[in-house]
C-alpha cells in the first residue's frame, strides 16, 4: 500500500480484474486477451505488477514499435463509466529506453493509468545500452498514438482511454522533452522530474531540449516539479523554473536523493507516492489525492522527508 500523509493508495478488489498471483488472463478477460495478442507481441510484469489496485503489465506494441506501453494487465475494467488516462513519458540522458524508470512507471500504471513511454521495451534485467538521443516529438507520437487507438474499433483500447486528460512527464532530459511538449492543447498537466531548464541554453548533454527560460510563460497547465533536493544536479534549474512559473499553479517537491530519485526502489519508491497522487488529482479529480497538495498544511508537507513549495494552489 502507498502511503502519504494523510493520502492511502487501497488495493480494492473489482469484478474482471487478475488475481494478483495469476499469470493468464481471467475468464472474465478473454475477449480482450484475443485482440491484446494481436497488437502485442511481447509483455511481462515488472516486479508484482505496482501496488495499485489494477495489476500492471510492460508491453511492446506492434503499432508503436518505438514506444514501451505500462497499462493494467486487464482491460476489461474500462470503458464508458471507467477510463484510462494517458501519461507520456520521456527519459533520463535522452534514453530511448525507459530501463531506469520500468518500477516507477509501472507503479503509476497499476493505479488506473495508460503509460507510454519513449523507447522499446528494455530486456529484462537491462542496465544501460539504451542509445539516443532521442527527441521530444516522441513524445508527441505516443498522443497520437493513443487518440488513434482509443478511436479504432480493432485497438482493445477503444473507447477505453480518457483523451481529455493528458499528462506530459519525464526525467532530466526527458523533463525537459515534456516541457517542451507541455503547451501542447491536448496536454492537461505535466510532471518535471529532476530537471529544469538550463540557465545556459544549450550546455547541457547531446541532444537535450534546447529551452530558453521565456518559455515556461507558454505552460497552461498545473506543473508538478519532483526534485532530489540540493544534491541533485537538476536543482537549481529547477527551483529556477518554479521561482519564475506565476501564471499557472505550480508545486515543488523535494526529497533528498540526488539526480537519481527513487525509480529503481520496490514500487518506484517515494517519487511514484507523490507522482501517482498528482496524477490521481490532476487526471482523475481524486479529492483525496488533492489533498497531498491543497492546504497551508498540505499532506506532501507533512511526509518524512519531503520539502514542498507551491503557488497558485490553494
Amino acid at each position: 500500500m502507498l502511503k502519504l500523509e494523510g493520502f492511502e493508495f487501497k488495493e480494492v478488489e473489482r469484478p474482471g480484474l487478475l488475481p494478483t498471483s495469476a499469470t493468464e488472463p481471467a475468464a472474465g478477460a478473454a475477449a480482450d486477451a484475443s485482440t491484446q495478442a494481436a497488437a502485442e507481441t511481447a509483455s511481462r510484469t515488472v516486479e508484482d505488477g505496482g501496488t495499485g489496485p489494477y495489476k500492471a503489465l510492460m508491453a511492446t506494441d506492434s503499432t508503436l514499435g518505438t514506444h514501451t506501453i505500462f497499462r493494467p494487465k486487464d482491460l476489461s475494467a474500462f470503458g464508458e463509466k471507467n477510463k484510462l488516462p494517458i501519461i507520456v513519458w520521456g527519459n533520463g540522458a535522452c534514453a530511448n529506453s525507459p530501463w531506469e524508470h520500468v518500477n516507477f512507471l509501472s507503479e503509476v500504471a497499476s493505479h488506473g493509468f495508460l503509460v507510454v513511454a519513449i523507447g522499446p521495451m528494455p530486456a529484462e534485467g537491462q542496465r544501460g545500452g539504451a542509445g539516443g538521443p532521442t527527441k521530444s516529438s516522441l513524445m508527441t507520437d505516443a498522443i497520437i498514438w493513443a487518440l488513434e487507438q482509443n478511436r479504432d474499433e480493432k485497438s482493445h483500447y477503444h473507447r477505453k482511454l480518457d483523451i481529455t486528460k493528458i499528462a506530459a512527464s519525464g526525467m532530466s532530459c526527458g523533463g525537459l522533452q515534456a516541457l517542451e511538449v507541455a503547451p501542447d492543447p491536448r496536454v492537461t498537466t505535466a510532471i518535471i522530474c529532476n530537471s529544469g531548464i538550463l540557465g545556459n541554453p544549450g550546455s547541457g548533454i547531446r541532444g537535450m531540449p534546447n529551452l530558453p527560460k521565456d518559455h515556461l510563460a507558454k505552460l497552461r497547465t498545473p506543473v508538478l516539479y519532483i526534485l532530489g533536493g540540493e544534491k541533485d544536479i537538476a536543482y537549481k534549474n529547477g527551483m529556477d523554473d518554479f521561482r519564475r512559473i506565476n501564471h499557472v499553479p505550480v508545486f515543488a517537491a523535494n526529497l533528498n536523493v540526488g539526480h537519481g530519485g527513487t525509480y529503481a526502489r520496490p514500487h518506484g519508491g517515494d517519487f511514484a507516492k507523490v507522482a501517482a497522487a498528482w496524477f490521481q488529482w490532476q487526471l482523475k479529480g481524486d479529492k483525496d489525492a488533492a489533498r497531498i497538495f491543497e492546504g497551508e498544511a498540505c499532506g506532501a508537507s507533512k511526509t518524512e522527508g519531503w520539502k514542498v513549495e507551491k503557488k497558485n494552489i490553494p
